[in-house]
């Protein structure tokens, strides 16, 4: 990896990444900024992680020491076209479990590396499949805290594993970020600076 930067910067607040993101680098700082995360209208979950990855690569560009990488991901669970972001309350949390029950969804995480003016943009999907679920199961996983905080009322790394019935793509990006690709892009990206 190129030592250019001055700091290397992943604008997150959350735990999984920055644990997935110590895979890459030994020391980095957590700068996460304030943006409006709405979305446009009609914006399938492909364009909206990528379009929510660089606000927030933006916005955290502002606070950021100048020569720095920042990196900035967002993901999203969609099934029939419906984003499914982080429950609002338990029923949404039951709703959102009930429709993944017995079906397959897509996982999708975007993510921008900016250095100073140079900025790249990619994503990344993930097929999971959720065993049929009796209402005994959805009421015991949504009355753990796991689903509040994560899109799409569940976190794979977690009790809801029990819930998968199989995955076709990266399973870290189904956890929130897809850290091999993310490394080889990092490479490319650092033979064009």
């Amino acid at each position: 990896m190129n030592r250019i930067y001055k700091s290397i910067v992943l604008a997150s607040q959350s735990p999984r990444r920055q644990e997935l993101i110590k895979l890459i680098f030994d020391g980095f700082q957590v700068l996460p900024a304030e943006c409006d995360e709405t979305l446009p209208k009609g914006m399938g979950a492909q364009e909206a992680v990528e379009y929510l990855s660089k606000i927030k690569n933006e916005a955290s560009a502002r606070l950021s020491p100048k020569d720095s990488l920042i990196i900035s991901a967002d993901t999203v669970v969609s099934i029939n076209n419906e984003i499914l972001g982080k429950p609002a309350d338990k029923d949404d949390a039951r709703r959102m479990i009930t429709l993944l029950s017995g079906n397959i969804h897509q996982v999708y995480t975007g993510v921008t590396l900016s250095f100073n003016e140079k900025k790249v943009t990619f994503s990344e999907k993930t097929d999971v499949e959720f065993y049929s679920l009796t209402q005994e199961e959805i009421e015991g996983y949504i009355n753990t805290s796991e689903p509040y905080d994560k899109a799409g009322a569940y976190g794979i790394q977690g009790k809801a594993g029990l819930l998968v019935k199989g995955i076709n793509g990266d399973y870290y990006n189904v956890v929130g970020l897809p850290v091999a690709r993310l490394k080889r892009e990092i490479l490319e990206f650092e033979k064009e600076l």
